[in-house]
């Protein structure tokens, strides 16, 4: 995707080092950052230097290969999948990558694993953008729906960032916006803030704008208001782990904008690869793990002043506790429908295993 006009992906190999984009960093500067080690890999998912269930498993297995790197050992292999495993529990594509690495790595001769490493790495990377790519092509399908029957406008909403830098190219949710909107589908995008990281106010709108594409900052509660007053015809959210029924775990917000959406007869899609599915379980709120966070992310603010400094200010009394839930489920009830790189389906066992046949007996 583009940045200044430039084309970019948020992670590339960089000679024997890894290069991502510091998205700690948006949207008041564009750095890259290099990553050395299995420490710098840990380190830049669990800081969020890298966020994004995708971007997350690309960056495991990148991490896997700066590990076999310096060690190709089994206990250096089985440590950097322990490692890397810890840094975000609740992402599936996390482990899916890290368990992948580690079955194509115990079968390479010590002395061929790092270069193994790297390329099973990079196939992961790949086929995580050809896997967006494609679900644009179907979700935008879902667009030039409305778009001929409302003769005007399509206004989306979406929550959180499940745009380009949540992925390695192209984007989940934001996907199908880019394939419309490079169509000339005429299109604009209510972006929630998504406290309390505000990876909609300085993510989502940051690489919205870099392609062009209309788009209004609004406040999280917003929502719902909106789709009372029509103005809102589909909403489209990225997934960290979505079960085997239909259940989606996405940042903390996404069930109200489903239950908002519900109420107001508005179309609520999500979009996924099939990397973010988990087989393995079926009930999300019983079953997912919902990761806390630091309640410093709640309690403080960062920003640029009118001069251009970048400071953190606190928002809340000193003394007053807060809590930092980082992701809700939203019951497959809820979903209109999941977009995925083979196309759209029911929010349910059977709807995922019509297009991923034989994925829920071989979990």
């Amino acid at each position: 995707m583009r940045v200044d006009g430039q084309d970019f992906r948020t992670i590339w190999g960089q000679g024997d080092d890894v290069a991502v984009i510091d998205q700690t960093r948006l949207p008041h500067a564009f750095e890259i950052a290099t990553l050395r080690s299995l420490d710098d890999a840990a380190r830049a998912i669990s800081d969020m230097v890298v966020r994004g269930a995708p971007l997350i498993g690309a960056t495991g297995a990148y991490g896997m290969a700066l590990a076999m790197r310096d060690d190709p050992s089994d206990a250096a292999l089985a440590a950097a999948f322990d490692t890397l495993l810890a840094t975000r529990p609740t992402a599936v594509n996390l482990r899916w990558a890290l368990e992948r690495m580690r079955a194509r790595l115990a079968e390479a001769p010590r002395s061929e694993r790092a270069a193994a490493a790297y390329d099973e790495a990079q196939a992961i990377a790949d086929e995580d953008a050809a896997m967006c790519s494609a679900i644009g092509d179907h979700g935008a399908l879902l667009i030039d729906e409305i778009a001929a029957k409302r003769r005007g406008r399509v206004n989306i909403l979406t929550h959180c960032n499940a745009g380009w830098l949540a992925t390695v190219d192209w984007g989940t949710a934001l996907s199908p916006v880019y394939k419309a909107h490079r169509r000339g589908v005429d299109l604009h995008v209510w972006v929630d803030e998504t406290r309390p990281r505000n990876q909609g106010a300085s993510l989502t709108a940051w690489e919205l704008g870099q392609e062009g594409v209309p788009h209004t900052v609004i406040v999280d509660n917003a929502g719902g208001h909106l789709m009372q007053h029509g103005e809102v015809d589909l909403v489209i959210v990225g997934s960290d782990r979505t079960t085997r029924s239909g259940d989606v775990c996405n940042k903390i917000g996404t069930y109200l904008k489903a239950l908002a959406a519900h109420d107001n007869g508005v179309p609520f899609y999500v979009a996924l690869p099939a990397s973010t599915v988990d087989w393995r379980i079926s009930d999300g709120v019983r079953d997912v793990p919902i990761e806390q966070r630091s309640p410093r992310e709640v309690t403080h603010m960062t920003g640029a002043t009118a001069d251009g400094r970048i400071e953190t200010v606190r928002l809340t009394p000193q003394g007053s506790a807060a809590a930092n839930y980082a992701f809700d489920v939203t019951p497959a009830r809820l979903v209109t429908g999941l977009i995925t790189e083979r196309g759209v389906c029911a929010a349910s066992e059977r709807g995922l295993s019509g297009l991923f046949p034989g994925q829920a007996e071989a979990a």
